[in-house]
C-alpha cells in the first residue's frame, strides 16, 4: 500500500492580519499532483485542516474541492481526522456525503465510522479509535485518534473505573492505555498504521504551533506508541521530524507553509510511505514549493531600509522589517516604505544608544498572574488561550500553593 501522509493544512490562517489562502490554493493544487504523480492508495490528513473552528467559506470550499480531486470518483482512499483547531463535529458534517467519494472523516477519539463502500474500496469492520479498510486487494488496520484532549479522553477511559489510582493516571499513561488497547486489533496479515493528533516529547516546536505543556499535560513519550504499528502518522507539530525513541516510524509531517517567521528555517514537506503486512515500511520525503516566502530584513538606519524597498517593491515575498537607527522612525517614512513593500507586515526599530523601556514589562507589578499569562499565550501563539488551558494552570498555582502553606 502506497500512502501520502500529510497534516497541519490551517487552511484560512492569516499572519499579522494577512490572508495566506492564495498560497494555500497554490499548495492544493500541487498537492494533488503530488497524489497523481505517484500513484498514491491512500492519503491520511492529521488533523487541523482548518485554522479555527469557524472556517471562512472559502477555507471550506478549497477542502472540499481539493478531497474531490484527490477520490478521482471514489478510486483513491483519503482518511480524515481532527485537530485541535478543528471543530470535531463540523469537520465530520459530510461525513455521510464523503462516503460514495472514497473519504473517511474521524472527528474524536470515540468516534466509531459507519462500515460499508467508501467509493471503490470497504470499511470492512470499525470500532472506538479503530477502522480496518481494504484498499485495492490489501487490508489494513489504523487506529484513528483524533486530538485527544483530557476532556475526551475521560470520557474514553473513565468509563467503568472504580480505582481513583486508575483515576489519577497522567495524560501520557492515558493514552499509553489507549493505543495498547486499541492494539490488540491489529494482526499479522493486515498493514497496521496509526494516525493521531498530539504532542509527542522531545518532538521539536515550531513558531506558530508552540505549546503549552503545564505539568506535564498534554505531552506523551514515544514509547506510548504501538510497537507492532509499522507507521505512525502524526499532526500537530509545524516542523517535519521523527519522533524520537520510535525507530523512526512516528513521524509529523508537519505544516505545507510557513506560518510565522520563527518556521521558516526548515523545509515545507509531506510523506510517502510503501508498507505491506509484517514488513518495515519504506518512507520518501517530498519537499514542498515556498510560494510567498518570510523574510527578515535587517537594515542598518532608515535609508538602508528605504533603498531595500525600492530595489525589492516587485519581490512577492513578506517582510519583517527590521531597523537599527539612532533616531526615531517619522511617519512619513513608515509610509514611503509601506507604499514601496506593499507585504511589509512590521517595522520593528532598534534604538541605538537609548535604553528600551518595555511598557508591558513596567506593567507587570498592575496584572494578575493569570492576565499576564494571557498576554504571553497570546504573543507566542497568536490566538486567545482557551479556558480549559487557563484554569488548568491556575489550578495547578492554587494547588501548589496550598502545599506551600500547609507547609509553612
Amino acid at each position: 500500500m502506497r500512502i501520502l501522509h500529510t497534516g497541519d493544512w490551517h487552511l484560512g490562517k492569516n499572519l499579522e492580519g494577512q490572508s495566506r489562502m492564495d498560497e494555500q490554493e497554490e499548495f492544493l493544487k500541487d498537492f494533488v499532483n503530488i497524489v497523481e504523480e505517484n500513484n498514491i492508495d491512500l492519503v491520511i490528513i492529521a488533523g487541523d485542516v482548518y485554522d479555527t473552528s469557524n472556517p471562512p467559506a472559502r477555507a471550506e470550499k478549497m477542502f472540499y474541492d481539493t478531497l474531490k480531486r484527490i477520490s478521482r470518483n471514489g478510486e483513491r482512499l483519503t482518511l480524515v481526522i481532527s485537530g485541535n483547531h478543528d471543530n470535531p463535529e463540523r469537520l465530520v458534517a459530510a461525513g455521510p456525503l464523503a462516503m460514495d467519494h472514497g473519504i473517511i472523516m474521524v472527528g474524536t477519539p470515540k468516534t466509531i465510522v459507519q462500515p460499508g463502500s467508501y467509493g471503490k474500496h470497504r470499511l470492512i469492520e470499525s470500532g472506538e479509535g479503530f477502522i480496518e479498510v481494504e484498499v485495492n486487494g490489501e487490508r489494513a488496520v489504523i487506529l484513528t485518534v483524533p486530538y485527544p484532549s483530557e476532556k475526551r479522553l475521560n470520557e474514553i477511559l473513565y468509563s467503568g473505573m472504580e480505582s481513583e489510582e486508575e483515576k489519577l493516571m497522567s495524560y501520557s499513561d492515558r493514552i499509553h492505555e489507549l493505543f495498547h488497547t486499541l492494539e490488540g486489533h491489529y494482526r499479522e496479515d493486515t498493514i497496521n498504521l496509526v494516525v493521531s493528533h498530539l504532542f509527542a516529547m522531545g518532538s521539536e516546536e515550531s513558531g506558530s504551533e508552540r505549546s503549552i505543556q503545564l505539568g506535564g499535560s498534554y505531552i506523551v513519550n514515544g514509547s506510548c506508541f504501538p510497537e507492532s504499528a509499522q507507521y505512525i502518522a502524526l499532526g500537530h507539530v509545524h516542523k517535519p521530524q521523527i519522533v524520537p525513541g520510535t525507530n523512526k516510524r512516528a513521524r509529523y509531517s508537519g505544516s505545507p507553509l510557513h506560518y510565522n517567521k520563527k518556521e521558516i528555517s526548515f523545509k515545507n514537506k509531506c510523506f510517502i510511505v510503501d508498507v505491506k503486512a509484517g514488513e518495515d515500511s519504506l518512507i520518501e520525503e517530498v519537499e514542498i514549493k515556498v510560494y510567498k516566502p518570510i523574510e527578515v530584513w535587517k537594515c542598518n538606519g532608515v535609508e538602508e531600509a528605504i533603498l531595500k524597498c525600492e530595489e525589492n517593491k516587485d519581490r512577492n515575498c513578506w517582510v519583517y522589517l527590521e531597523i537599527s537607527t539612532d533616531r526615531y522612525i517619522n511617519e512619513d517614512e513608515i509610509k514611503k516604505m509601506k507604499i514601496l513593500k506593499r507585504d511589509i507586515l512590521e517595522i520593528m526599530p532598534k534604538i541605538i544608544g537609548v535604553e528600551e523601556e518595555d511598557e508591558n514589562a513596567r506593567s507587570l507589578s498592575e496584572k494578575s498572574f493569570e492576565e499576564i499569562f494571557k498576554d504571553f499565550y497570546k504573543r507566542e501563539r497568536g490566538v486567545d488561550a482557551e479556558d480549559e488551558v487557563v484554569d488548568l494552570l491556575m489550578s495547578i498555582i492554587s494547588e501548589e500553593g496550598g502545599q506551600d502553606n500547609e507547609t509553612n
